[in-house]
Order: C-alpha cells, then structure tokens, then sequence
C-alpha cells in the first residue's frame, strides 16, 4: 500500500531514506533547508557519493514518486508520515545538540494533518521523542522513534536489506502504521518503547566502536610480542561469538556516528547516574591510536616530522563514501602538520576544490602526492591502492622512502622487496 512521506534532510540518512521509500513505492517528498542542494538534486545530480543512490533517485523521480522541495513544511502538510532526518551534531559537553530537531519540528507542527505521525530517524537521546512533541505543539499526532542503522558506502543496500527495523512508540497503533511502510523489506521486525529503541541505536554505534578500539589495542600487544595481527584476529573471528566484522586495525576510528554517538551515550548515562568508565576508555583508545600512527611517521622519518614531506593516500574516513566528517585521515595528518610536517594527499573521492584542511596539498593522483615526500602513510582502505606501481612510488619518493600503512592494505613482502622501510599496524 502506498503513502505519503515526508523526508525532513537530504543528507546521506535522509536522501537514502527518501530514495529508498520512493522505490518501496510511496510517494515521498524530500525537504531541504539549502535551496543549491534541492536544485542540483532536481537536476538530477546527487551530492554525495553513495553506490546506488543516484540510479535510485533517478528511478523515483522517473516513476513521479520521489519529489525535492525547499522547506520541511511544504513536504509536511499533506504527508500522512514524516521523517526527521537533520544533523544532531556533538555538543561542547559532548551530549548531541537537538536544535535542529526542534527547528524542524516548529516549522511542520502548524501543517501536519491529524492523526499525522512524525519520526524521529536521526540519532537522537533517550527521551528525545518528547522533546519533538512538545516542539510540535501538537495533541493529535504522534511522535515514533525508527534508528537508522545505515553504513555510509552501502547505506542503499542497509536500507532495503537490514539486519533489523527497530520502530519505538508508545502507541501501538502508530507503530503498525509505520511498519506498514517496510513491506518487502526482508528483516526482523522489532516494536519497543521509545527510550529502548534510541538506546539501541546508540548501544549498537558504541558496540562497534569498542570492537574497533579493542583490536587496535590488541594490534599494540602484537608489536610489544612479536605477533601478526592480522592472524590473530583471524583466528578470532572464527569464532561465531566474535565475527570478523569491525576487528581490522587502522588509524582509529572516525565518520560522522561513532565519535558524536560514544560521547552522547556517555554524558546519556551521566545524566541517568551511571560512570560508562568502560565507553570512556573506548574514546581514550581512539586517541591513543591517531597519536600511535604519528608516532610511526616520526619514527620513519627519523625521529621528527618537522621539516618532513610527508605523502598521504586516503582522506575520507572511510572507502567508498566521499565523507569527510571526523575523518581518522584528517585527525592524523593535522597532528603531522601540527609538528611541522609538509603533506601533500591523494583521495580517489576528495578534489583540490573540496575543502580538507588548512596546510593539506590535494594532489590529482597518487604518484604526484608522493613526488620528493620521505614517508608515505596509507589512512583509506581504497582498493585501488592495493594494486598501483610500487616502483614507480619509489621513483617520485626521497632516497630512502618509508611506508606507514595504518590500514595494512598493502602486501608487506612486496613493499619490501622495493626496497621501501615499512611499518604496519600490529604487525612488523
């Protein structure tokens, strides 16, 4: 059966939603407050790198089922749902600033129908779902909570084949009517109060980034006796209680959830009484990590970096996505430049034009980020790193090039017998 929805955001969670929707076969309307954006998407061009999205777009708006308007309140006032998918950004206290949660809210409230529901997709707070009725203004909607679990690179296919639709009401009534929009969408369906369904979405984002924290401390250990982490973590994942999933090392982790998430859901258990001493250190691990690759590059380049041309590989914080937001590549070479490095860096997804950060060189491609640079640091799992000319790398490097691969993307034995110095992750 199809509806109408509204998609408040045309971010990466709110353009996916919209797009997914519209090819489940509803009618949805996608607001925006940045009018360029809503005009670049009604020409047709996507804004953000996502596989699968732009064909998707396309499809809906061929089909007459995906529109894109200026303002929530034009895409709010004839839809039976409507999804608030706007930034919830990371407070100076660490707790996640709702403002533009209740801004959305005010602006659709006077022009939502009766007996309209409106949804929280954004990763808001526990106790958020009544901050939105009382910005709403309004007795004869309902507010539900519905997390998003999107992984950006592959947030498409999350969409359409998730591991789970976790919908959080009061009202049984509302959550069966949003339910009702993920027919033919294959996953467990989950129907909870609101406060457990946003403490989900955090548990689950702060789960993932203490199975990231712990292997990168588990990679120290490695270096400090002797092992290959990547063996060890291999040996571990075959065990069907642990997985493979999020057990690689790297630079630490980033993006635009697990920093603002991990720190929201530490300052959401403060507000309820309860040390997450265990989060805390999840977070100080993550700190350690950027300040252990640097420690790499320094050590490669001889004992200091000042002075130092350093050539970086990878500036997003992850592959396949062109999201610069929290990147781990970003964090570990402003602290390279902060101790007087020279970067110069190569990003398949990121141009010159595509601001970085003040004193990084955005080069057209890999080789020339590596012309007369002493180390090279791999930071973005890219593949396509994997597979570029080694000897020519060697050829644009100083005398003496070192390697730093904090994504141990590429084959150590190889690299080596280019005569480069090498250093990995958890592994010699």
């Amino acid at each position: 059966m199809s509806s109408k929805v509204a998609v408040i955001g045309a971010g990466y969670v709110g353009l996916t939603t919209a797009a997914c929707f519209a090819h489940l076969g509803h009618e949805v309307y996608c607001a925006d407050i940045d009018a360029e954006r809503i005009a670049l998407l009604e020409r047709g061009e996507v804004p953000i790198l996502e596989a699968g999205l732009e064909q998707l777009i396309a499809e809906g708006v061929r089909a007459g089922r995906l529109h894109f308007v200026v303002g929530a309140a034009a895409a709010a006032e004839h839809a039976e749902f409507s999804y608030l998918s706007v930034p919830t950004p990371q407070g100076p206290d660490g707790r996640a600033d709702l403002s533009y949660i209740e801004a959305a809210a005010r602006e659709i409230g006077p022009v939502l129908p009766p007996e309209a529901v409106v949804i929280n997709k954004s990763t808001v707070p526990v106790g958020s779902t009544r901050v939105v009725e009382q910005a709403l203004g309004r007795s004869d909607v309902y507010v539900v909570s519905n997390p998003e679990f999107l992984r950006e690179g592959s947030a498409v296919s999350d969409f359409l084949h998730p591991d789970r639709v976790v919908i959080g009401s009061e009202d049984q009534g509302a959550a069966i009517r949003v339910a009702s929009l993920y027919v033919g969408v294959p996953a467990p369906l989950m129907v909870t109060d609101p406060a457990s369904a946003e403490t989900i979405k955090y548990a689950s984002n702060a789960f993932l980034a203490t199975k990231l924290s712990f292997v990168n401390a588990v990679a120290a250990v490695c270096e400090a006796v002797g092992a290959d982490v990547n063996d060890v973590v291999l040996g571990m994942g075959y065990d069907k209680r642990i997985g493979h999933d999020f057990l690689k090392p790297g630079p630490g982790y980033g993006g635009s959830c697990f920093p603002k998430d991990t720190s929201a859901l530490i300052r959401i258990a403060e507000d309820g009484g309860y040390d997450f001493r265990l989060l805390k250190g999840v977070v100080d691990v993550n700190e350690e990590q950027f300040d252990r690759v640097v420690r790499k590059v320094a050590e490669m380049a001889g004992g200091s970096v000042e002075g130092v041309t350093i050539a970086a590989w990878g500036l997003t914080f992850k592959a396949r996505t062109d999201d610069l937001r929290e990147s781990p590549a970003l964090n570990v070479l402003g602290r390279l430049l902060d101790e007087g490095a020279t970067v110069r860096a190569y990003d398949p997804a990121v141009s010159a034009a595509l601001p970085t950060r003040p004193g990084i060189e955005v080069s057209a491609d890999p080789y020339a980020a590596c012309t007369g640079a002493h180390v090279l640091v791999v930071l973005t799992e890219w593949d396509e790193f994997r597979w570029l000319d080694l000897d020519k790398v060697a050829e644009n490097m100083a005398d003496e090039p070192a390697i730093v691969d904090a994504r141990n993307l590429l084959d150590r034995a190889a690299v080596q017998r280019r005569g480069f110095r090498f250093e990995g992750i958890g592994r010699r």
